[in-house]
């Protein structure tokens, strides 16, 4: 049973935003940065950040050549310009906020690894004949320098990877990798010294927009008592947990495991990798590898908010990562884990709306929280606001 002074200070709110991940946090700091008198609560379900927030590989992208010209011929070119300035300003507006440091940004670029293979040869030659097509695109982003650039194959072997497997690399400057523990400790640390209260343990069960406020209903309290939570406006931010409050969504999770090795001796490359039109990605931590991937191997087993491994590709990354990465080169991998990321049916853009007067949603990153979740956070606050 609550007390008296929980029931008078603990329970109305300005506004809650549910989810502690990127979305909610920025989301919960421009509302502060906006309105410094103004209440924000933010609930999370987890000790930490629930989904990908803190799960993910450390990836500061917007899409790789293959990826973006298969999002084209299905989304076509004015939506994808879209997408890419979501993303790009959400890097940006991520590093204003936090800085370089406080986030871990490393600048050493990023490259697409072109595969051999018979299934891969009109993947390729596609992406080698477009590269200018994409420059040319995104030249209103980036200005009038080259986006992307084919480099020269002897970099395949400098870099160390098995030239019978891989044929090309495409390079880009602007990718940049971060340490996504210290960020996410450095975006927590920014909301609560603005004044954003965070609540942990606390699932919610129900919302319900009354007319004239928001009701939130909460469990997992150590007195077993739902516990509800009243809150002018509310924003849910929590990617792919939200259909479980709202299942008329399009949104589908989306499991992505990620492995890190032990230190390896004489690592010849750093930056961040993709291949397989952004489906597998590795980077350097120091002197470790970082691979995550291989959600295409079985889309419909990995539409899940399990946590648990796919036992079956974390086999497959590390064959990859034998045969590919470190060819002909002994590695122990010394820890894996999966993240919860959201996708949907009708496109790549995140949702960002009010489903009822006073409760607005931001979800279904498609894997880009790091880069969009800046912006979707941003957006969010604008809606509250209004």
């Amino acid at each position: 049973m609550l007390s008296f002074w929980e029931q008078q200070s603990f329970l109305e709110y300005d506004y809650i935003i549910v989810g502690s991940g990127i979305v909610g946090l920025s989301a919960a700091i421009t509302l502060k940065e906006n309105h410094p008198q103004a209440s924000v609560l933010v609930l999370e379900q987890g000790i930490f950040p629930t989904g990908a927030s803190t799960k993910n590989a450390g990836f500061g992208c917007f899409g790789s050549v293959t990826e973006l010209l298969s999002d084209i011929e299905v989304m076509g070119e004015h939506e994808v310009l879209k997408l890419v300035e979501q993303r790009w300003s959400g890097l940006q507006k991520l590093q204003n906020r936090l800085g370089a440091d406080a986030m871990g940004r490393k600048n050493f670029g990023g490259s697409e690894l072109l595969l051999k293979g018979e299934k891969y040869e009109a993947l390729n030659a596609n992406a080698l004949e477009k590269v200018e097509y994409i420059n040319d695109l995104l030249r209103p982003l980036f200005g009038n320098e080259k986006v992307f650039e084919k480099l020269p194959d002897s970099k395949i072997t400098e870099l160390g990877f098995d030239t019978s497997q891989v044929a090309h690399l495409i390079f880009t400057p602007y990718e940049f990798q971060i340490h996504t523990g210290n960020m996410m400790r450095s975006l927590l640390q920014c909301a609560t010294q603005k004044g954003v209260e965070i609540v942990n343990g606390c699932k919610v069960t129900a919302i319900e927009d009354t007319g004239g406020q928001v009701e939130i209903s909460t469990s997992g309290h150590l007195s077993q008592q739902e516990v509800v939570f009243i809150a002018s406006k509310t924003a849910v931010c929590t990617n792919a947990f939200t259909q479980k409050l709202l299942p008329e969504l399009d949104i589908k999770p989306g499991r992505g495991i990620v492995l890190v090795t032990e230190p390896i001796a004489n690592l010849k490359f750093k930056g961040t990798y993709h291949f397989d039109e952004g489906y597998y990605y590795f980077r350097n931590f120091e002197n470790r590898i970082i691979f995550g991937g291989g959600r295409n191997l079985d889309f419909e087993g990995e539409a899940t908010a399990s946590f648990e491994l796919n036992q079956q590709i974390a086999q497959h990354l590390q064959e990859k990562l034998s045969s590919v990465i470190l060819p002909q080169q002994n590695f122990v991998v010394e820890h894996t884990w999966a993240g919860i990321m959201a996708f949907g049916q009708s496109g790549k853009r995140p949702i960002m709306e009010n489903v009822s007067e006073n409760i607005v949603i931001g979800t279904r990153l498609n894997g880009m929280g790091i880069a969009l979740g800046s912006t979707v956070g941003s957006e969010i606050a604008t809606k509250l606001e209004q």
